[in-house]
């Protein structure tokens, strides 16, 4: 077929698509994937990351069911055995009350799991709703919520911890509550600052303009876009409360006898070293693991989903 356009002769041929650049289209097209698939991709390469989650996972089933390898629990004592070695009975041994060192072992880091848990999924949410809510409002209300961030940073955490565990009754939710007073104030920080970045774009301009109310404008626009900066950070604040339980504890504001958790094992270890080096190195050794475990893994979650790494 021929067109003549100003007495000149076109092939209709010449404006059919070559099949060399149709097939060369198709090559090129890949399946979308969303931003979690891809940076699951990523961190599936991530050996390190991947080794340290499997430890995680290791030390999270013996927390659960690491006692029921063993007829004794946390609290029975048996003073014919105390300061006993490692021996088929007492798979590492026992303290000096002679408790089963194994099972303490474990239900001590099912405490402090739970504590480091608890505590950073508590600084999740005030942390997120504080910030997302400071960044998008703006004006007055951001800078008063700020100042009220600057007058928490400038009183230090530790002396917070420790007031706080001096007046108050010692236990797992007390200590939860003290690591949840100043520890949301980085998780605030880094919402605020990621959703200041997003907030004039156009997808959040068009949600405005649709007359989208602000609450849902936050949870279904900006904080879906802020999941990755969320996800690193609980995974670093994690080991923190630990580390933070474990320190409390070990000076005795923690856990009290008879119940344990890494820090108070960690402490009965230290007072018996030089005759049972066992109670302090058990403990010692899963603690380090955990933070060891949660450092390397978040490393590789910013890793996954930091955009800059993406290809």
């Amino acid at each position: 077929m021929e067109a003549k356009t100003n007495n000149t002769v076109i092939d209709a041929e010449l404006f059919r698509p070559s099949s060399e650049m149709s097939s060369r289209r198709e090559r090129i097209a890949r399946t979308h994937h969303s931003a979690f698939y891809d940076g699951w991709i990523r961190l599936r390469k991530n050996r390190a990351a991947v080794g340290g989650c499997a430890v995680l996972i290791i030390i999270t089933l013996l927390a659960i069911f690491g006692p029921v390898f063993t007829h004794y629990t946390y609290y029975d004592t048996d003073y014919t055995a105390r300061m006993m070695p490692p021996n088929a009975q007492h798979i590492l041994g026992t303290d000096i009350f002679g408790r089963d060192l194994w099972a303490r072992l474990w239900y001590g880091t099912r405490i402090s799991l739970l504590i480091g848990l608890s505590a950073a999924f508590i600084n999740l949410f005030i942390g997120v709703a504080y910030g997302a809510i400071s960044a998008v409002m703006g004006g007055n209300v951001d800078n008063v919520m700020q100042r009220i961030i600057e007058l928490l940073v400038g009183i230090p955490s530790l002396v917070i911890l420790i007031l706080m565990m001096v007046v108050l009754t010692p236990g797992i939710w007390t200590i939860i509550l003290a690591l949840s007073v100043t520890g949301w104030v980085n998780m605030a920080r880094l919402v605020r600052a990621s959703i200041l970045r997003l907030k004039s774009q156009e997808f959040v301009l068009a949600a405005r303009l649709l007359g989208t109310p602000t609450h849902k404008i936050i949870l279904r626009h900006l904080i879906p876009n802020t999941v990755s900066v969320i996800v690193i950070q609980t995974m670093f604040s994690i080991p923190a409360a630990i580390f933070s339980e474990a320190f409390l504890s070990f000076i005795g504001l923690g856990i009290t006898e008879p119940r344990a958790s890494l820090g108070v094992l960690i402490n009965v270890g230290y007072g018996a070293l030089r005759t049972s080096p066992n109670l302090l190195i058990f403990p010692s050794i899963v603690i380090v693991l955990i933070m060891i475990g949660f450092c390397i893994l978040g490393d590789g979650l910013r890793d996954a989903f930091d955009p800059r790494m993406r290809q």
